[in-house]
């Protein structure tokens, strides 16, 4: 049975009464809802408020979820647009935590561990180059921050980004090129002092 079968099995026991289906696909989720909304917003208790609600919103929206898309793909899009409508009540602008600052510490800093030769220099290098890219995500456009996150963090497809952003597939490669090269341009000059043209 599929991840999607599964969620559907779960969602069709949730509509049928069942609140312990909902609670298993809580648990299931709730990690990956946690890292995505970890990106966008600063304040750790914030994400957790946000998170709760987008699982409240996402319960009392079931009865009209048709399986159309994904379940999670589904989710993502309520968790992003309850954390945009936060934001947009506290009049902030959304950003990314730096370092491990998730749950589960899944940032790009753990390409700290792709490096073969773990010198002092080498390690200052790969640490420079980690919180440079996490730097720059925190600063890109909310759309280009959300497309990248969900596709090297979340390991999303285009057309689940697409489905959850609520956009073109065109776009969502549009996004994903603009962030990448936005990164790119943020480590030519790190790498040139280092010069290391592995990355």
């Amino acid at each position: 049975m599929s991840e999607r079968q599964v969620d559907a099995e779960l969602v069709a026991r949730v509509k049928q009464g069942d609140k312990a289906a909902f609670d298993l696909l809580v648990l299931k989720y709730q990690r990956k809802i946690l890292r995505l909304l970890s990106r966008m917003l600063r304040d750790q208790s914030d994400v957790e408020d946000v998170m709760q609600e987008a699982f409240i919103k996402a319960y009392r929206a079931l009865p009209q979820f048709r399986g159309d898309s994904a379940f999670y793909t589904w989710l993502y899009r309520i968790a992003i647009n309850t954390a945009r409508n936060w934001m947009s009540s506290q009049g902030r602008r959304p950003s990314a935590p730096n370092g491990n600052q998730t749950e589960d510490g899944e940032t790009f800093s753990e390409i700290d561990n792709l490096t073969d030769n773990n010198t002092p220099e080498s390690m200052l290098a790969s640490r420079e180059i980690a919180e440079s890219v996490d730097q720059t995500i925190q600063d890109l456009p909310a759309e280009l921050r959300t497309a990248i996150v969900l596709r090297e963090i979340d390991g999303l497809s285009y057309e689940e980004i697409a489905e959850t952003m609520s956009c073109p597939i065109g776009t969502v490669r549009s996004r994903i090129f603009r962030a990448r090269e936005a990164i790119a341009a943020k480590l030519r000059p790190i790498l040139d002092q280092h010069g290391d043209r592995r990355w």
